[in-house]
């Protein structure tokens, strides 16, 4: 794809209010050294959050061509297609880019249950954000309660 790098881009301006990509892959990296931008999955139609992670050029680049979330695996250091084995797959409904773009909101439906790696009652948990701190302790949250 033909993105511009944010040098490129005349003035912050151009970069907040314009119409060119110019995502800023040079502003985290990986232990390997990949560029990578922070990627919020939400649930468009619940909105929970469902996983904060990471893609680089290419994950997202497989993200828009294939229309399923596909992220950079920090601990694994390779490409990481969401629900690959699970099952339990994200499909894009838009993906959408903050204004400094330096991290990527996907909206996204799940195929199946959930997207969590941990299980509940031998499924996925719908998110990874599952817990809540208490005082001094993590209690669990009630799926649907905000």
């Amino acid at each position: 794809m033909a993105w511009k790098h944010p040098r490129e881009l005349d003035s912050a301006e151009e970069l907040e209010e314009g119409c060119d990509i110019a995502l800023d892959f040079e502003r985290f990296f990986s232990a390997s050294g990949h560029g990578v931008l922070p990627v919020v999955a939400q649930d468009v139609d619940s909105h929970d959050v469902l996983v904060l992670a990471h893609v680089n050029q290419a994950a997202l680049e497989y993200t828009l061509r294939e229309g399923v979330a596909a992220f950079w695996s920090l601990s694994r250091d390779r490409l990481w297609i969401k629900g690959e084995t699970s099952g339990n797959q994200l499909d894009i409904v838009d993906v959408r880019v903050n204004c400094e773009q330096n991290s990527l909101l996907y909206l996204v439906r799940l195929r199946r249950g959930g997207v969590c790696h941990t299980l509940e009652d031998g499924e996925a948990r719908h998110s990874c954000y599952y817990r809540r701190i208490v005082g001094d302790r993590l209690e669990p949250v009630t799926r649907g309660e905000h």
